[in-house]
């Protein structure tokens, strides 16, 4: 996987994220285009114009990152407004556009676990890049993302970790922060209330659940246009999520649009629970091959059904702050990188 490491103002990060990532970025921008076109009927004109609201929304309110943006765009040769499109496709078209996955977050006496398989198109493997992040008076970020957005799945010096479920409720509110926003907003934060603290305080554009953990705690923060819900590790101290709402959302209506995510909370839950109170790293790992009810499964394998696969896996354990990511379905590993901060 590519590794890119920015530092310096929002600007100087994007520009180097744009020029260092830029073949991705550019594979990134087409994948999204021939997806709108084919599930959406829209052209990426139109796409841009979707994307514009959300445009001046950041530049009002979240400055730094619509900088961060203008930074990649000139970086990748690009227009600002492509940058902007590949970072809120979560909620154009009302979020239609969802990727898969199984997370799970475990606090023992030794360990403070995160792990997800994250699940979308295998043509978008080829465009995931692990980025690095260095800014004055936050936390220094490692992530893996796909090219071109600001933020996604990984960890911080602060041991603030971020996992990501897509979830399909209808609607979404370009006046409140989108969910890749949210996610970077996370790992800039130092711990999980202050990251809670902070996109409440904005509320959230579309649906989605972020699995929050830091060294002493975690939670589901999940939520639509319109609402906010909470779930809280059970009495062993985990949190297993997918790609439906665990809580209630008055005003909302969940689609469940992958059936099998069901069946794979219950999986994780269960596999989760035969091994003791202190699993191992590779006890932890092994959670994340499972392939009960294939194809749709932990492990997922895309077929015309599933619409997706696994594209890495990850594993993070917050108190030493160190991540493995493996490229690829887990139980078929393509590359392994070794997270440090």
């Amino acid at each position: 996987m590519l590794f890119v490491e920015c530092k310096g103002s929002p600007y100087e990060i994007g520009c180097r994220h744009g020029q260092v990532a830029r073949t991705q970025i550019d594979r990134c921008i087409a994948f999204y285009a021939k997806l709108f076109l084919k599930n959406c009927k829209i052209e990426w004109p139109q796409v841009l114009e979707h994307a514009s609201s959300f445009e001046q929304q950041a530049k009002s309110k979240w400055p730094a990152y619509h900088e961060e943006m203008q930074g990649i765009a000139d970086g990748a040769g690009k227009e600002l407004l492509d940058i902007v499109a590949i970072n809120v496709r979560t909620e154009i078209n009302f979020g239609l556009f969802s990727d898969g996955c199984t997370a799970l977050s475990w606090h023992t006496e030794k360990r403070a676990w995160l792990g997800q398989n994250w699940d979308w198109m295998t043509e978008q493997k080829q465009n995931l890049i692990i980025i690095k992040i260095t800014q004055e008076n936050k936390p220094t970020i490692l992530q893996v993302t796909e090219a071109g957005i600001l933020g996604k799945i990984g960890f911080n010096s602060a041991g603030v970790g971020t996992l990501f479920n897509a979830i399909r409720v209808h609607g979404a509110d370009a006046t409140r922060l989108p969910a890749h926003f949210g996610l970077r907003m996370a790992l800039e934060s130092t711990s999980v209330p202050d990251a809670v603290s902070r996109l409440e305080s904005y509320g959230m554009a579309s649906s989605a659940h972020i699995l929050l953990g830091d060294t002493a705690t975690s939670l589901g923060l999940e939520f639509t246009k319109s609402t906010f819900a909470h779930c809280k590790p059970d009495a062993d101290g985990r949190v297993v999520h997918a790609n439906h709402l665990l809580r209630e959302h008055p005003g909302e209506t969940d689609t469940v649009w992958l059936k099998d995510s069901l069946q794979r909370v219950s999986t994780m839950a269960k596999n989760a629970e035969a091994l003791g109170e202190e699993p191992s790293w590779g006890d932890v790992s092994k959670l994340f091959e499972d392939e009960q009810n294939a194809p749709g499964s932990i492990c997922r394998t895309q077929t015309q059904e599933t619409g997706s696969a696994t594209l890495f896996n990850i594993v993070m354990d917050l108190r030493s702050k160190k991540a493995i990511v493996k490229l690829g379905r887990p139980t078929e590993t393509e590359e392994v990188v070794d997270l440090q901060l």
